[in-house]
Formats: C-alpha cells, structure tokens, sequence
C-alpha cells in the first residue's frame, strides 16, 4: 500500500515511501572503474582534500583527505570503508556541505555541492546525531518534515511509514531523551529518509545497534536501491559491506586505496584449501606434511593444504580411512585486506615519524 501527497503539494511528484516498513593486490595503483553508464554518476568527487590547522598557532597542517577521487553511480549501495580517523567523515562533511574542501571540487546529482537546491533532494544521518531531548519521535520527525511542502495528513503518513519501518512505531510518544543509543540512530535514520530522497548518505549508521537493529538498518537499505535509490555509507563494519555494497571504496590515511566491489578488491586468487575430517583411529598414521598443518577441535580435524596438493592429501586421508565432512576454498576476504592496508599505512606513519619528515 502506498501512500500519495496530495495534488496540490509542491512534492506530489515524489515516489512516496510505503506504509508498514520499506519492503592485497595492488592497492595504490589500483584503476578506479570505468563508468559505463551514460547518465553522469550521482556523486563525483575529483581531486578532493581537506587541510585542517594543527598545532602551535595552528602553524602546521593536517590532511585528512588527500586528493580523493571518484563516482557513485545511479541506484547503487557504496561503501566507504576505512579505520578510524582515516577521513571517512571529514569526506562525507565536504559532500554536504558542512565545510569546505581546500582543493577539488564534489557533485551530487549533477550539481556543486555549494547549490543549496541539492540538498532538496538529500538525505543525510551524522555519525554522532543530536536531538532535542525533550521532543518525542513524533514531533522530532514532524519538525524536520515542515522544511518540505508537505501538507499536515502527508506528514502524518510519512511519520507513521518511518517509524515503523525503523521499528519505532510503538516508541514514538516517548521522549528522546530516555532513549537508548541505538533508538536514537534509529530516529536519525527515519529522519534521514522522511522526505524520500534521491540519495541517502549515512556516516556509521549501524553504530550503537544491537543484532536485530543491524538487520532492520541492512533491510531498509536494500529496500532504498530496490526502489532506485542511491545509498552512501561509511563504516568499519566489513561484514555489513560485504553483505550489502555493490562496491566499496577503502580510504586509509586520508587515501583512496582500492575500489571495485568486494570481490573484484580482493581479487579471486585462492590462498588454499581447508579439509576438515573425522578419524576413528589415531591421526598418527597420517604423513608428516598433514600433521604439521593439522588442527583437532574435538573429534574434528582441519588441515589446509595448497590447492594443487588437495588431491593428494585427500588420498592420504582415504588411505588412513578417514572420513572427510568438507573441502572448502581459503580465499582472501575484504577483512584481510582493511587490515593489510591499515598495516602499511601505520607502518609507513612510524616511518616518517622516526625520520622525522
């Protein structure tokens, strides 16, 4: 069921939202993927960098973005990943406009993001947001709801469809200020979508959230890019970028250091295979070269192997007469690579710091 704003609302030709819930391979010289659609990504950023003033009368600088460039397309979920401090905020603040960029320029829908008309058609959640303590939900979500043409019965439907969908629906005579951290990021999220924006930007929206509040958040995403929406957010949570990214950008440092999508970053090259089997007898009559890399857990034993000795040590196993329960490919995942670029990043910063450059 859908609800729709009436024909003299100035936003009536806004797709509305539904009622009941919104159904370490080459790192730095990595390509940045051709755009192969023919309509202009909905973000672009080209040379972007942010200094900030540190220091003894803020003599000396800090760069927190170095020249970052690159688009995110129509109707895609981008992640951008990185550890903290890496620049994921500082970047997502240049792209709404609340600082500016010391070099490069950013686009949303075609437009500067100097054009206070964008933001029209943005929805943005802070990674830490704050609220007036003592408005409910309700009222919370209504205030932000009159900077839209809406009439009073579109924002009451709007309201409702929200808070539902962010499983707040029974929460939303309640005032903020007993609410729990991961309520409170759930409000910013309805209030990030309330106006159904083209492009929804979230810095860190599964922080603070329990299991089922993560799914809920994962789920409302996915029901954004079902319906054409582009999704940009920032997080250290690689499983939830692995779960939910049509690509993802890794910064660290400041640095674009890789982006395609989680499969394509870490590339397809196996690292090995994991046999895991059960013995009857003892796991001594197996050859010394299983053994060394062999681990029990119970009755249970893991052994990996490089995948051109697998049909080998599966002889062996047979010989002995054990039972094998699954043969699996070790892959790297993105986690390994986040870390082997975080790694080299701290390892190259103790450099220059013990140089002295």
């Amino acid at each position: 069921m859908w609800f729709q704003a009436k024909p003299g609302c100035a936003r009536s030709r806004r797709r509305a939202l539904p009622i009941g819930g919104l159904d370490s391979a080459q790192v730095d010289s990595r390509p940045l993927l051709p755009n192969n659609s023919s309509m202009p990504a909905v973000i672009e950023t080209e040379g972007l960098t942010k200094d900030y003033p540190v220091g003894f009368w803020l003599a000396k600088k800090r760069r927190a973005v170095d020249g970052l460039t690159l688009a995110v397309e129509s109707g895609e979920i981008f992640g951008f990943l990185g550890p903290n401090g890496a620049g994921k905020t500082t970047t997502i603040k240049l792209l709404v406009g609340l600082t500016f960029p010391t070099a490069g320029t950013a686009r949303i829908l075609s437009r500067p993001v100097s054009d206070v008309r964008m933001h029209r058609d943005i929805g943005y959640l802070p990674e830490q947001p704050y609220f007036y303590d003592y408005l409910t939900a309700e009222e919370l979500l209504d205030y932000f709801a009159r900077f839209f043409d809406f009439t009073g019965a579109d924002r009451r439907a709007r309201i409702t469809a929200v808070l539902k969908s962010v499983g707040l629906d029974t929460a939303h005579k309640i005032q903020l200020r007993k609410y729990s951290k991961g309520m409170l990021q759930r409000v910013g999220l309805a209030q990030a979508i309330l106006h159904d924006p083209q492009v929804v930007i979230l810095d860190e929206p599964m922080a603070g959230l329990d299991p089922l509040g993560r799914r809920e958040v994962r789920d409302i995403i996915l029901e954004l890019r079902r319906r054409g929406r582009t999704v940009l957010f920032s997080t250290h949570i690689l499983s939830d970028a692995e779960t939910l990214c049509d690509r993802v950008g890794v910064i660290v440092g400041g640095k674009l250091r890789g982006i395609g999508s989680p499969g394509e970053i870490v590339s397809i090259k196996t690292q090995g295979v994991e046999i895991v089997f059960e013995m009857a007898g003892s796991t001594g009559t197996l050859p010394e070269t299983l053994l060394a890399s062999m681990t029990r857990t119970g009755s249970r034993c893991r052994i990996e192997v490089p995948e051109e000795e697998l049909y080998a040590a599966l002889d062996a196993l047979r010989g002995v007469r054990a039972r094998v329960l699954s043969v699996a490919q070790i892959k790297p995942s993105l986690e390994d690579f986040f870390l082997d670029l975080v790694a080299a990043d701290r390892a190259q910063a103790a450099a220059v710091e013990v140089s002295g450059k």
